[in-house]
């Protein structure tokens, strides 16, 4: 049993972690996550995914370390492979995906977070990334995802000395962008994901590709490629109804059809 579901409202989707009692990841669920982006990736009607644990004290505490209790290298090196695939996946989805933290996010937990567009955390979670205290490293992604949100100073208190923070803390290091009641990160989330649905399909599509072009690349590149890509929307039909529904007060009415690929010249 893969325990993952992955559901659909509009034009949100939604996958929940549920592997009780700490929603843990197993090769099996990665594999499956890797599936659901694939499904994803061909749906560009939906705009939004919000990723949540099942139960109310763990979002995500990671791999399921029995997976390495014999110390098999080869078995080591299709989770590793797995994780990297799933996650990879996720940080490539068109749209906006939200991690509702309800709970300790630990290992690859929080490393599915931070792969990630946007985090929201419950007041009493724990977030962390534990991996050398049991003589492993974080290899989905965690070294260099958490360094790129909060800088090396943080990244090391969190990695080489085995430090949990809470989500007050994470907000003020810009791990998480948003703290709520204990019991309120999926509402949180749910609330976003409609923000994220009043928006044009296709400029979601424009505007996250720039903010990824200008986190891995050159300010200098990223800046010609904003203006191309302004004038490539005038090629989609939701840039004349978003105009037109402004115009004419009322609310749009988007096209989710497979967007108009993205030029750059």
């Amino acid at each position: 049993m893969t325990r993952i579901r992955l559901e659909y409202h509009g034009h949100v989707a939604y996958i929940t972690l549920d592997h009780p009692p700490a929603n843990t990841w197993t090769l099996a669920s990665l594999q499956a996550f890797l599936q659901m982006m694939v499904e994803l990736d061909g749906r560009p009607d939906v705009v939004a995914l919000v990723i949540r644990g099942a139960g109310d004290k763990f979002f995500c505490a990671g791999a399921d370390l029995n997976m390495f209790a014999d110390g098999n290298l080869e078995h080591a090196r299709e989770v590793a492979e797995a994780f990297g695939r799933a996650f990879e996946a996720l940080a490539r989805f068109h749209g906006v995906s939200i991690a509702a933290i309800n709970g300790y996010a630990m290992g690859g937990g929080l490393e599915v977070a931070l792969a990630c567009d946007i985090r929201i955390a419950e007041q009493q979670a724990k977030l962390g990334l534990p991996e050398a205290s049991v003589g492993l490293l974080p290899c989905a992604g965690g070294t260099q995802r958490l360094t790129e949100l909060v800088g090396p100073g943080w990244a090391k208190r969190m990695i080489l000395c085995g430090e949990k923070v809470s989500a007050t803390l994470a907000y003020e290091m810009g791990l998480v962008e948003e703290v709520v009641k204990e019991g309120h990160a999926w509402e949180a989330a749910h609330q976003m994901a409609q923000l994220v649905e009043r928006q044009s399909p296709s400029a979601l599509r424009a505007c996250k590709t720039l903010i990824n072009q200008g986190r891995s690349g050159h300010r200098d590149a990223a800046l010609p490629l904003e203006r191309s890509l302004f004038l490539t929307l005038f090629d989609d039909a939701n840039q004349r109804e978003g105009v037109a529904a402004f115009l004419e007060k009322r609310a749009p009415r988007w096209h989710y059809d497979q967007p108009t690929p993205l030029k750059r010249e």
